[in-house]
């Protein structure tokens, strides 16, 4: 069979061409369209004449068809039973709680037994990121770092609007202290394209869910909700016995956004910045212990079922550009999947009591 014998797929026309096309740009033409086309361009005893139309021949695109990590966050651990339902934080069930105090040489008043976190980089364990989102101030406290006394461009208590159409009020968390009202930088507006309710001068901590059970090294790696990513695969993550805590895990980075392409970094969808840049030093003193997932619909009373998995906390917090994390928004919005429930801020989660808080700090910090 020969080549035009194929179905072909027209591209859109140069601007500048009056000619008409065949077909909507995503449709599929015969050889008959395409003789069509090519009388109304005006080619004929013209073979030099360039019609501004591009044909690549139809192959199915089996490699992106449906999503195969979509609905995979799991409500129940068996049928009807409801186990990752939010509960009562008094439970004799409910495990360890994230985020937590990371200040060094904290440890909760949790008893976590023999769960431990995972103590060396994800990518060793075979684990891979699945999704990034980040929250409005932190959830975690590390004191001098990000805690009750950082600043922010609006009073402590008063949250940023975020974009109107989200329509919702995000929970202010803890900042941190590099915000300086004196300073143009951390003032003047940036003109965020892809990112929707950011601001320049607020406090974000960042989190990078990962899995083992990911669609690790495929176009839908990266999913939203990231519960979708965690559990793309099945028979990785067990309860019974639990693996949790070795096949689940999130890096967690906190940074003031600034004005000064100085602080440009290219990549932040990927994962954590580790290393050293600008001047600053990422990734070189973090917090290793077992957890929950968080998000406003927990707190002191309501608690979080998905846990325990290892969290991976800077105790810094860093200065990054605002343009980084536009670029990480447009980056989200080429992924596969739709992360537009992503692009934004989400509430920070009330800093976890003592008693819920993991005892198993990794020691050798």
């Amino acid at each position: 069979m020969g080549l035009l014998s194929k179905a072909l797929k027209v591209g859109a026309l140069a601007s500048t061409l009056p000619c008409a096309r065949a077909g909507a740009s995503d449709s599929y033409a015969t050889c008959g369209d395409m003789k069509s086309v090519y009388k109304a361009a005006g080619c004929c005893g013209l073979p030099e004449k360039a019609a501004g139309f591009q044909a690549v021949p139809y192959q199915p695109q089996s490699m992106f068809g449906d999503n195969p990590c979509h609905g995979k966050k799991p409500i129940d651990a068996a049928p009807g039973d409801g186990y990752f339902e939010n509960s009562g934080c008094d439970a004799a069930d409910v495990l360890e709680q994230a985020g937590a105090n990371v200040t060094k040489g904290y440890q909760g008043g949790f008893d976590t037994g023999d769960r431990v976190p995972i103590t060396e980089r994800y990518f060793q364990e075979g684990l891979c990121p699945v999704n990034v989102h980040w929250h409005l101030g932190t959830e975690h406290y590390s004191a001098g770092e990000f805690d009750e006394h950082g600043a922010g461009p609006t009073a402590n208590g008063d949250t940023p609007d975020l974009d109107r159409r989200l329509g919702e009020q995000a929970r202010l968390g803890f900042r941190c202290h590099k915000y300086d009202a004196s300073d143009p930088r951390f003032t003047k507006e940036y003109d965020w394209k892809h990112c929707k309710g950011m601001h320049v001068g607020e406090t974000y901590e960042v989190h990078w869910p990962h899995s083992a059970a990911g669609a690790c090294g495929t176009p839908w790696q990266y999913q939203s909700p990231f519960y979708d990513g965690v559990f793309c695969r099945p028979g990785i993550i067990s309860l019974d016995p639990l693996n949790v805590p070795e096949t689940v895990g999130v890096q967690g980075q906190i940074f003031t956004i600034i004005n000064d392409e100085s602080y440009y970094y290219a990549d932040l969808m990927r994962h954590a910045i580790i290393g050293n840049f600008s001047g600053d030093e990422f990734w070189h003193d973090v917090a290793k212990y077992t957890g929950s997932t968080t998000g406003t619909s927990r707190n002191n009373t309501i608690c979080s079922k998905y846990t325990p998995i290892t969290w991976q906390v800077d105790r810094k917090c860093h200065l990054i550009s605002a343009s980084s994390f536009d670029k990480m928004c447009a980056d989200m919005m080429s992924q596969r999947d739709d992360m537009s429930m992503d692009i934004h801020a989400h509430g920070s989660r009330e800093l976890v009591d003592h008693a819920k808080a993991a005892n198993n700090h990794h020691r050798r910090q």
